[in-house]
């Protein structure tokens, strides 16, 4: 089975399931899904050769703190 065709597959089954997912290129040699659940976030590489990739994401909670944007930009700063 080819990438392509088992990425249509899962992508179908979201679909049935009502779940919100997007498609990305993010290297030459691959297709990733990314797929938002209630606290959580999956990202599926879908290879040339038939391997998949999961990375799963789960959420720490709400922070609810003033200046917390500010802080979370601060990791860009040099």
């Amino acid at each position: 089975m080819t990438a392509l065709t088992t990425a249509a597959d899962f992508r179908r089954e979201l679909d049935r399931r009502h779940v919100a997912y997007e498609f990305r290129i993010v290297r030459d040699e691959a297709l990733m899904m990314s797929v938002a659940l209630p606290g959580e976030r999956w990202e599926i590489e879908f290879f040339d050769d038939g391997r998949i990739e999961l990375e799963r994401f789960v959420s720490q909670g709400v922070v609810d703190a003033p200046g917390v944007l500010a802080e979370l930009l601060s990791w860009f700063d040099e």
